[in-house]
């Protein structure tokens, strides 16, 4: 009497918050004394407050047995205790199960009240092995004369069926019979139970569509009706005629139900189930089209929710119908919870085209401008304005300002954009300003992006890149992401992406020379260090593009210009030859001495007289005069202008052929291991020298004496080390070992020829490379002759803009005060009537002699089914089920829609006495049919 009750247990716990641990230490000892009472009543207590503490977190599968002592109980309040204790703590590892077989099989025939006790818990603790032996039970309870009973029993035949699958054999005629029971319970257990097996082999259930189709049209319990639509849902696509059969009853449920659980099922059906194609689908779309709408301006959010996940799946086959409610869907970009907009977003990116993307993408842009902001800043105001990322007014916890949300955001607008390669990007100037934009007001690290897609971009359009050099131009020329480089989400790489830009195309430039200052100013240095080596090298192309520029119109006033550039060009590139990246230095050291190169010939120059060429084209290829401006330069822009960069085919690299000879699975550089073994190798091959030399040392100096010439060089000593035999040699092995002596000696001294020759080819070679140092000090440096660089004859000179002088070139202030340089920009929300025709490059080239090879065949689907399934009645075949017809087609009908058998004639061969065969091919859905065993009428 004096024993703690669940209850007491509970209260207790509650009373020793503060040393919970230590009450339940000593609540554990009571339980362990009580259960191994045989009070049976104590027992079941114990029992109790096991699983309230298992609930906790304790573990209580060391008490399996006494659990089971429980459930054995001839009490039905003290039965239920103990399956409860078995629900809770047995699995498939519990050693005890095995001693449950035959108290399930007495408690399953005993008392409906234990029936439906046991039938409740062994659903739960199911096995293989009970699944087998237990099957034969559970398919007799199925005819039971209690619904509840029979109800409980359909439910746990799906455990039997998932743990068990030969099972299925005889299972599922029994489950067949049942969507016919009296009871409604039973039926709806068993459409539960159906709609779960076909979710793994539709068609192995498709036999069972005549009666799921009666209960569709006659039911009235909504539960059931959603889980025959989904039912349904899985068979359609399996068998076309059902479509055509379904539609009215679907039609009829969408428009009258005013269950929203069964409208959205039947809406989700009639998409799954390809319900939606042709006329007679095209009504029933528009209509679920509109419902989902009206879903979207519901307050309940799940609603709003599901809507957007059924829209997505109808944009595929009626982007017109979806594209009628954008307004509302934009609309659901706005709202505050978070999921909404996720799919919203997926939505909007699933119904972009060319028409609508200008003004989804202005709409998604403007979450990620600052709440103070009333409107989308331009490319050129977000430049001209210096507009930084900052911390908004809103909570930082709000959707719209987290750091995840706002990567999501900018992620969607360069994927909806940039989906097949820009089909939808009709205006690339507007894209452009788009990505700029994005780079200023994003907040987020999602600059490599950027970068990557303003170089495609201008790799792939032509008519755009005047237009980008124009807007890169103002990017370097602004300093906001020089100052923000440091900072998390300041998307500095965009200055990789302007510099290359400008430097590649630099031809688009009205002024490159004022660019330079921009590129080679100290704080680029701070900067990563492949922005800072693409800096160096864009600064090096505009100077090249500069020079020879000027050499065309050259005139002698432009002289003393040209070496303040040079002399500013070298100051600014010797702070980059010390740093401390290894490409940065070898850029800036380069370009160093090329540099050096044309200081000392501009340094040695002389103005021509009056009667001097003029024009470079001219004097270039006279062999008298001079040219009328220094040779060097001509000598950088030809190193960048040798080959035109265009955009690269995929299968570009693949498509080239491999030379003969060259295996590309060897190492070039053989490991360490490969290293070691072949030493190893070669110590023992000297240890086995050493021992045999000791034995027969007479003998081989005897014989290397009568080599011709008496040579004692290593290579020819342990050469003739192998060819010693160990015994008393013949005169006809000697004369052998003589002549293959003189011919190793010819082959080296052959071999040394070629190397010296070599050698000097090559150093001859390496002399004129200003990529290879060459060591001279042991010999007189040549005298430097300028004369021998060649001059390259440019036709067609350009003259420079009006009102541009070369002093100004490198002032470094007010660079863009005189002139503007870009007139005509527009915002990026603004829409031109006549947008420029772009020439997208999507193919991209294919390198000369590439071999491309069609791609593989598609195999032809194989007949025979995948891994094996547990709910694969293919090895298992059901019982024949009594024939059905779902409904009628008239013969013409079905005549008309069976394809006409196809003849095929064997030719016959020449020469033999073969005649001609003829086979009749079956249509492939007649072979189907016949596969299956049953055809659906």
């Amino acid at each position: 009497m004096w024993e703690r009750t669940l209850q007491d247990l509970i209260r207790g716990l509650r009373a020793n918050k503060n040393d919970e641990s230590k009450f339940i230490a000593q609540a554990m000892d009571e339980i362990r004394r009580e259960i191994k009472n045989k009070d049976m009543e104590l027992k079941a207590g114990a029992v109790m407050k096991l699983a309230y503490l298992d609930m906790l977190g304790y573990d209580m599968n060391w008490a399996s047995f006494h659990i089971v002592e429980v459930m054995s109980s001839s009490k039905i309040h003290l039965k239920s205790v103990g399956y409860l204790g078995a629900v809770q703590s047995f699995n498939e590892d519990t050693d005890v199960l095995m001693l449950t077989t035959n108290l399930l099989k007495k408690d399953l025939s005993s008392t409906p009240a234990d029936a439906a006790v046991t039938l409740n818990g062994v659903s739960s603790i199911m096995t293989a092995d009970l699944a087998r032996d237990l099957s034969p039970d559970l398919l007799r309870m199925l005819n039971h004369s209690r619904p509840h009973i029979r109800k409980r029993a359909v439910a746990a035949m799906y455990r039997v069926f998932e743990k068990y699958p030969d099972a299925l054999r005889n299972g599922i005629g029994r489950l067949q019979e049942k969507l016919e029971d009296s009871d409604p319970g039973v039926v709806c257990a068993t459409v539960n139970v159906l709609c779960e097996l076909a979710r793994q082999n539709p068609q192995d259930y498709l036999p069972l569509a005549p009666q799921l189709f009666h209960l569709l049209t006659t039911s009235s319990n909504n539960w059931m009706l959603i889980k025959i639509v989904k039912l349904f849902g899985s068979l359609s696509p399996h068998e076309p005629r059902l479509v055509k059969k379904l539609q009215p009853p679907i039609t009829d449920l969408i428009s009258t139900t005013s269950a929203i659980s069964l409208l959205y099922e039947c809406v989700h059906t009639c998409i799954i189930g390809n319900m939606l194609q042709g006329t007679s689908g095209y009504s029933l779309a528009r209509m679920c089209v509109s419902k989902l709408a009206a879903f979207l301006e519901d307050p309940d959010q799940n609603l709003k929710y599901i809507a957007l996940l059924a829209m997505v799946k109808i944009v595929p086959t009626h982007p017109h119908l979806v594209a009628e409610h954008q307004n509302t869907i934009l609309s659901s970009v706005d709202d505050d919870d978070i999921t909404i907009r996720m799919r919203a977003l997926d939505l909007l990116s699933a119904l972009v085209n060319r028409d609508n993307l200008q003004s989804i993408v202005q709409q998604v842009l403007s979450h990620l401008v600052k709440p103070e902001s009333s409107a989308v800043p331009s490319a050129v105001q977000s430049l001209s304005q210096h507009i930084v990322p900052s911390a908004p007014a809103k909570s930082p916890s709000a959707p719209s300002q987290s750091t995840a949300y706002r990567l999501v955001l900018s992620q969607r607008i360069m994927t909806m954009c940039s989906q097949n390669t820009y089909e939808n990007v009709a205006d690339f100037e507007w894209y452009l300003s788009v990505l700029v934009d994005l780079a200023y007001v994003s907040n987020v690290d999602i600059g490599a992006k950027i970068r990557d897609q303003l170089v495609d971009v201008v790799g792939r359009v032509r008519a755009a890149r005047s237009y980008s050099v124009k807007l890169m131009v103002k990017v370097l020329s602004d300093d906001t992401f020089l100052l923000h480089a440091g900072e998390p989400g300041s998307c500095s790489e965009v200055l990789w992406a302007a510099a290359w830009i400008c430097g590649e195309y630099c031809s688009e430039l009205s002024a490159p020379d004022e660019l330079i200052p921009y590129l080679l100013q100290p704080e680029i240095a701070s900067l990563s260090s492949d922005i800072t080596a693409v800096c160096i090298q864009s600064a090096t192309k505009l100077f090249a593009y500069w020079t020879s520029e000027a050499a065309k119109q050259w005139t002698d006033g432009f002289l003393e210009d040209l070496k303040k550039a040079v002399d500013l060009m070298i100051e600014q590139m010797e702070q980059f030859a010390s740093s401390s990246h290894i490409e940065v230095q070898e850029r800036a050291a380069n370009v160093l001495q090329l540099l050096t190169f044309i200081k000392h010939d501009v340094a040695m120059y002389k103005p021509k007289q009056e009667n001097g060429f003029s024009d470079p084209s001219v004097a270039a290829f006279d062999p008298v005069s001079e040219p009328s401006c220094p040779k060097s330069l001509y000598l950088m822009y030809p190193l960048f202008t040798s080959y035109e960069l265009n955009p690269v085919a995929s299968i570009a690299q693949a498509s080239v052929p491999v030379p003969d000879g060259l295996d590309l699975d060897v190492w070039i550089v053989p490991s360490m291991q490969e290293r070691a073994v072949e030493e190893r190798d070669d110590g023992d091959v000297a240890e086995r020298k050493t021992k045999r030399g000791k034995k027969g040392k007479e003998k081989e100096s005897t014989s290397r004496m009568k080599v011709k010439g008496g040579k004692k060089k290593q290579k020819e000593e342990s050469y003739q080390e192998e060819l010693v035999p160990q015994e008393e040699e013949t005169a006809e092995e000697k004369a052998e070992r003589e002549r293959v002596g003189i011919h190793h000696k010819l082959y080296i001294t052959s071999y040394q020829t070629n190397v010296t020759q070599l050698k000097a080819e090559r150093l001859e070679r390496m002399r004129d490379d200003p990529y290879y140092i060459m060591d001279d000090r042991s010999q007189k440096p040549p005298a430097e002759d300028i004369d021998s660089i060649p001059v390259v004859r440019l036709d067609g000179p350009l003259p420079l803009p009006k009102g541009t002088h070369l002093s100004t070139h490198m002032s470094g202030t007010d660079v863009f005060a005189e002139e503007p340089r870009l007139p005509g920009l527009r915002s990026s929300a603004s829409v031109r009537s006549t947008p420029p025709s772009f020439v997208v490059e999507r193919e991209g080239e294919m390198p000369v002699g590439a071999v491309i090879t069609p791609p593989p065949s598609t195999p032809a689907p194989s007949s025979r089914r995948p891994t094996p399934n547990p709910f694969d009645l293919s090895a298992t075949p059901p019982p024949p089920l009594p024939s059905f017809q779902l409904y009628e087609v008239p013969d013409d009908e079905l005549r008309a829609s069976t394809p006409e058998p196809i003849k095929v004639t064997r030719a016959k061969k020449k020469g033999t006495g073969m005649t001609k065969k003829k086979r009749v091919v079956k249509p492939e859905a007649e072979t189907k049919a016949e596969d299956n065993g049953a055809a659906v009428h």
